[in-house]
């Protein structure tokens, strides 16, 4: 297999099987992912304030997709020894960077939103006969 300059530089190419960084597309792809990185957007938030900001995750999949991102090292789990105990999690060093360009994509879901409904009517109203 020919190895692309990017590849070279960059050290992986998500169009291969093979390339870990397909995991990475994976995590940061996820709509969950996406609006989790939004509502941690301004700092350390408490794991119910994180339900409350993504309405409709369930408690299951905001701890395992909270979990895959401190696992890949874009969030920070912080336990207070307290009676209840609290936990907060915040945006590493790395999870910020992320901010900026989730941002687009969700700005750009936005300014987009009226033409992909239009043209998923269309679709799915069938061909039309010129």
């Amino acid at each position: 297999m020919v190895t692309t300059q990017a590849e070279s530089v960059l050290g992986g190419s998500p169009y291969r099987a093979d390339c870990p960084t397909r995991h990475i597309l994976d995590r940061i792809g996820d709509r969950w992912t996406v609006l989790i990185v939004g509502a941690l957007w301004d700092g350390s938030v408490r794991f119910s304030e994180v339900r409350r900001r993504v309405e409709g995750i369930s408690q299951k999949m905001l701890t395992q997709t909270l979990r895959g991102l401190e696992r890949d090292g874009l969030v920070h789990r912080t336990v207070h020894p307290e009676v209840p105990v609290r936990v907060e999690y915040t945006l590493t060093e790395a999870g910020r960077t992320l901010r900026e360009p989730l941002r687009a994509l969700e700005q750009w879901a936005i300014a987009n939103l009226g033409n992909v409904s239009a043209s998923q009517d269309a679709y799915d109203r069938g061909p039309t006969s010129s």
